[in-house]
């Protein structure tokens, strides 16, 4: 295996692939193309990478794993209701050295891969997220998206960073160093990960990182299924969702929706 042609080894793991891209999907037929033509537009923009698709089709009861196969990507069927299971068993498949998760309904802007495999190889930082855009932008989205900063800031005092989210990059033997996921979350644990990560990083000297050139472009869909005011109207069942463990408040928001 060692000689493997264009293979390196890297904390541990022989990767044929520079990146393994994971994406959690529940029906998502109306999305997956256009985030994986995306993720194809950033592998040759970082060209001559190998990058891996593993689409995790989670619970789905429409075409996302058919239309995600016609794209060239891998496959894992799952049936959780724990979104943190449902990330583990796509970066417990990945091949490549970097792992990066995105959502089925974002979508990465072209110098996005290219810009994570510059800002890890320069060894000033463990892992990172990104900037993400709404397709559509309101009053009520703006105002929603404050009120959620301001109640995750006593998350980002205690890490002392800026835990941008979104999507996320780092390296799989970092992920296995912190255990992936917390996989008794059935919320909130995209932040969770992004703690634990910078504080892995500060033992060794490292930053937490945002992608400074490439952001994500995120569907606008749960404002449009539930009102652009919907999580102010709501604060109560936001708050819920916030403390990560409420599984009625978490089936209510993500998994019992469409």
């Amino acid at each position: 295996m060692d000689n493997i042609k264009g293979s390196r080894k890297v904390g541990g793991y022989m990767d044929e692939y520079t990146f393994s891209v994971v994406i959690p999907a529940h029906n998502e037929e109306k999305y997956i193309g256009k985030c994986l033509t995306a993720i194809k537009e950033a592998a040759g923009k970082a060209a001559p990478l190998k990058v891996q698709t593993i689409v995790v089709a989670n619970r789905c009861t429409d075409c996302t794993a058919d239309i995600a196969r016609e794209y060239g990507a891998e496959v894992i069927i799952n049936s959780d209701k724990f979104i943190s299971r449902i990330r583990n068993a796509g970066v417990n498949s990945a091949k490549g050295s970097i792992v990066v998760t995105i959502d089925a309904d974002s979508i990465m802007t072209d110098g996005s891969l290219k810009e994570i495999k510059e800002m890890l190889e320069s060894g000033r930082f463990i892992a990172g997220g990104t900037r993400s855009k709404f397709e559509r932008m309101s009053l009520g989205i703006a105002v929603s998206a404050a009120y959620i900063a301001i109640n995750l800031a006593p998350v980002m005092k205690k890490s002392k960073a800026f835990l941008s989210g979104g999507m996320f990059w780092f390296y799989k033997s970092d992920f296995d160093t912190i255990g992936g996921f917390d996989e008794t979350l059935v919320s909130m644990e995209d932040l969770d990960f992004a703690r634990r990560l910078c504080e892995l990083g500060k033992s060794r000297g490292q930053k937490y990182g945002t992608l400074k050139k490439s952001f994500i472009i995120t569907s606008s869909r749960k404002f449009d299924e539930f009102g652009d005011w919907y999580l102010i109207k709501n604060r109560k069942l936001t708050k819920a969702i916030f403390t990560g463990k409420d599984r009625n408040a978490a089936d209510r928001f993500y998994y019992d929706v469409r």
